[in-house]
C-alpha cells in the first residue's frame, strides 16, 4: 500500500504546506485518500472480516513524533 500511495503522492512534489516539516503535506494527502478511521462489525464477539480483509496501521509521517490511537466499541 505504502509504495502505491508514494507513486500517486510523490514526496518530490513541490509541495508548499511544509509547517510541520518536510513530510507534512505528504502525510495529510495520503491521510485523505485512506481517511482517518475504519468502522468494522462484531458478530458473537469477534471481528467480521471477510477472507481476505485485514486491520492495517500505517504511519505517514517520517520525522520523529507520537501518536495516540483511540479505539470506540459500540454494542
Amino acid at each position: 500500500m505504502d509504495r502505491c500511495l508514494d507513486k500517486i503522492v510523490p514526496e518530490s512534489f513541490p509541495w508548499d504546506h511544509v509547517d510541520e516539516g518536510p513530510d507534512d503535506s505528504v502525510s495529510h494527502t495520503k491521510t485523505s485518500l485512506i481517511g482517518p478511521s475504519l468502522t468494522i462489525p462484531i458478530t458473537n464477539g469477534r471481528l467480521a472480516l471477510g477472507t481476505w480483509q485485514g486491520i492495517y496501521l500505517t504511519e505517514f509521517r517520517h520525522l520523529a513524533h507520537s501518536r495516540k490511537i483511540c479505539c470506540t466499541i459500540i454494542p
